[in-house]
């Protein structure tokens, strides 16, 4: 029976223990130990807020910014606000806390924690990342949000893991664009596979593969034909010099010797930055590649460690196989351009050009019409019928009436004498 019973109080630890170390603690606590009423409902939310209960915490938070509009803990509280429903997580949530979040960036600006809440308006996008091949909707407004924590607090404690995020985020972007592109190589299209291709590795130079990507690019431009041998040594000179360490690397040597180029020489900070990133790259077990494919989420540790993220977007440029319209040359460029008109009562006054029949010229605004123009039968556009061009309606013509008929007298037969009036 003691047994018992001391095995039952020691599973109740257990759990106890084990409980008390999955609370999540809130990251900004207010260390000031005061008996204030505003301190006391603060801490009370955030108490809530660490066991779960959201919406009891999210009531007394605006209970404290509804009573005390000038505490010393408003912006905490605000911040706590779109903390909650970070932390409660859904669709739901986390679209309200990016909303609360941008409201304490827009009230707060100077304030540390404002680099602290656009960073987690980057992480709700970032969390809800989907794989490359899938919708981009999320890493596009994270890549955004992101470069936004980078341009507006670069000196923030925050940035550098907005800097690693939004490496995260621009690897998976490529593996897309590389996805893309070798698609179009494998279908035949070279011009657009040589265009995405190069493109992705010019404007993500940290991707993974983009050392394979500048392989296929210039092998898409071998296929297009010996009017494209610069653009096909291109590739392969930046491919030696950016990324020594590559596989293809050899490759692209032979390659060069036998167009009859020089390889040049490896570029020593791209030597020094892919022996780092080979260093601490990390593997991917067998779990996770097995798990990988039933999962929504990219797998990202083959992303960069180091290095500068490119912070614009990425833009495909116009495939070599375009003729491009010649500056100075005759023809329309394509351009549509929308202007006010100088007479502001152009509109009312000038008639409608649709209503001219076709292959008829359009009349003149308040033009005279013709003196010697006459009506003819079943002339629409005769300058009688015209409407006046006050926008004013024609007032209604009255009709003539109607002579009165007369009556005949009956015929009367030949050779006989003409009838007399009656008498009066």
């Amino acid at each position: 029976m003691l047994r018992k019973v001391i095995r039952n109080a020691a599973v109740v630890a257990a759990a106890v223990v084990l409980l008390s170390s999955c609370r999540h603690r809130y990251e900004n606590p207010i260390t000031k130990e005061t008996q204030q009423p505003d301190k006391v409902l603060f801490d009370k939310a955030m108490n809530d807020i660490e066991h779960g209960r959201f919406e009891i915490a999210r009531l007394t938070l605006n209970t404290l910014m509804n009573t005390y509009e000038s505490s010393e803990y408003l912006a905490k509280a605000k911040l706590l606000v779109a903390d909650s429903w970070y932390r409660e997580g859904g669709g739901h949530g986390l679209a309200q806390a990016e909303a609360e979040y941008k409201d304490f960036i827009l009230f707060y600006p100077a304030m540390e924690e404002a680099a602290e809440a656009q960073e987690k308006v980057c992480k709700i996008h970032y969390q809800q990342m989907e794989k490359a091949d899938r919708d981009p909707v999320h890493e596009i407004r994270a890549e955004e949000e992101c470069r936004n924590v980078l341009a507006n607090f670069p000196n923030s404690k925050f940035a550098p893991e907005a800097q690693q995020l939004l490496r995260n985020i621009q690897e998976n972007m490529a593996e897309g664009e590389y996805k893309v592109g070798r698609f179009y190589l494998t279908k035949g299209s070279y011009p657009a596979a040589a265009n995405r291709l190069q493109t992705l590795a010019e404007e993500y130079p940290l991707y993974s593969k983009a050392d394979e990507a500048l392989w296929s690019a210039a092998e898409s431009y071998e296929r297009l034909g010996t009017q494209f041998r610069q653009q096909q040594i291109r590739e392969l000179s930046k491919l030696v010099r950016e990324y020594p360490l590559s596989a293809r690397a050899d490759a692209a040597k032979q390659k060069l010797q036998e167009l009859e180029a020089a390889a040049p020489e490896a570029d020593p900070v791209a030597l020094a930055r892919m022996q780092y990133e080979l260093e601490n790259r990390e593997g991917i077990s067998f779990l996770s590649k097995f798990w990988g494919a039933f999962s929504m989420h990219p797998n990202l540790t083959m992303s960069a460690k180091s290095g500068t993220p490119s912070m614009e977007g990425f833009r495909p440029t116009i495939p070599v196989s375009v003729s491009r319209v010649a500056a100075g040359t005759l023809g329309t460029s394509g351009d549509v351009t929308i202007s006010a008109p100088g007479d502001a009562s152009a509109l009312e006054n000038n008639p409608d050009a649709r209503a001219a029949a076709p292959g008829q010229p359009v009349a003149a605004p308040n033009a005279p019409a013709d003196p010697t123009a006459t009506a003819q039968p079943g002339d629409q556009g005769s300058a009688t019928a015209q409407t006046p061009t006050n926008g004013k309606k024609p007032k209604k013509q009255p009709k003539p009436k109607a002579a009165k008929k007369q009556k005949t007298p009956p015929p009367t037969a030949p050779g006989a004498p003409p009838d007399t009036p009656p008498k009066q």
